[in-house]
């Protein structure tokens, strides 16, 4: 094992928890943990120190399904709040992902533990995205029931993907990890540490240091990567659902990045390669990161993350200028 330390950041999506193709059950989600898993036990057999970050796109909306069922039942229940739901999701995805991991590093014989820590991240209260909110979350509505909701509960309300209409939240960049000193302790006391869940709760700071829960959603990318330049990170890994980045996405001249530095990724972004509704984000994360003076970001898939640090798969994004590798595949 190595005997200098590295720390490294790991993202993964809320979806990565529910790839088993059937319906979204919590043994599912244990499935997909368990898929996870052998990947992080490879990095912290090689002397990787983790904190692993994740998504809850899906799981919040199961949860404020719920909330919009039960209210529509028993009326005198009250429904969560969007900070209450994250705070929700955080607590049970903790569970399945330390449950799990923890489970298999003892079997790999490891014996670092996992401790999974409800997070709070602080948002600016004038952050434009409050006056323009953009995520959809919970239940699908008939127009006219979305509407009513809108003027009872003062929504923002639009249709989604022709199946309805859908509350619309703001999403609003992260300014700070609250628990920030708690993580980076527990990470040099040799915890494996699963943290800022969903972009952690949003939370505003009041001037007398009070924090308050806001209703909106942060990207988990953007929160993983202020988490890692914080903690000072040696490597930000983003997994997504493609084992490397490409250009020119879906069409007959698709390419694969194997290496690039800043500098192209931000030519590439500003050239529309890398869409808001998909790449986009993480490459803006992964440019935030090495700004800040990040040393490396790899994006690749769940399943090819230890492969991806061994050089084998994924695409690197580097602060100095780097000889591309580019790879042609099939579209």
């Amino acid at each position: 094992m190595p005997t200098t330390a590295r720390t490294a950041v790991v993202a993964v999506g809320g979806n990565a928890l529910l790839e088993g193709g059937g319906p979204a059950t919590i043994a599912e989600q244990f499935d997909a943990a368990r898929r996870l898993a052998p990947q992080l036990c490879r990095l912290v057999a090689e002397g990787w120190r983790i904190v692993l970050t994740h998504g809850n796109g899906p799981q919040v909306g199961f949860i404020m399904r719920r909330s919009d069922l039960v209210a529509d039942i028993e009326p005198e229940l009250p429904q969560l709040d969007l900070d209450m739901a994250v705070a929700d999701s955080q607590g049970s995805l903790g569970y399945i992902l330390a449950a799990t991991l923890g489970g298999e590093l003892r079997a790999a014989g490891l014996d670092q533990r996992v401790v999974a820590m409800l997070t709070h991240t602080v948002v600016d209260g004038g952050d434009p995205a409050f006056g323009a909110p953009t995520k959809p979350i919970g239940s699908f509505y008939e127009e006219a029931v979305a509407r009513r909701l809108a003027d009872a509960n003062g929504w923002v309300v639009a249709e989604d993907s022709g199946r309805g209409f859908r509350r619309l939240v703001a999403s609003p960049r992260p300014v700070r990890i609250v628990e920030q000193p708690a993580i980076e302790t527990l990470v040099d006391a040799g915890f494996l540490v699963v943290a800022a869940g969903g972009g952690g709760i949003p939370v505003v700071e009041r001037p007398d240091g009070r924090l308050e829960g806001v209703e909106a959603v942060i990207d988990k990318d953007f929160a993983s990567a202020l988490l890692a330049r914080s903690i000072g990170a040696d490597l930000l890994c983003i997994t997504t659902g493609v084992d490397r980045v490409a250009i020119n996405f879906g069409r007959p001249d698709q390419r694969a990045l194997d290496v690039l530095d800043a500098d192209e990724a931000r030519r590439h972004l500003a050239d529309g390669q890398f869409p808001a509704g998909s790449m986009g984000p993480k490459i803006e994360a992964a440019l935030g990161f090495l700004e800040s003076g990040g040393g490396e970001v790899l994006i690749t898939s769940p399943n090819r993350l230890a492969n991806a640090l061994d050089g084998a798969a994924g695409t690197r994004i580097q602060r100095a200028p780097a000889a591309s590798s580019v790879r042609t595949i099939s579209a």
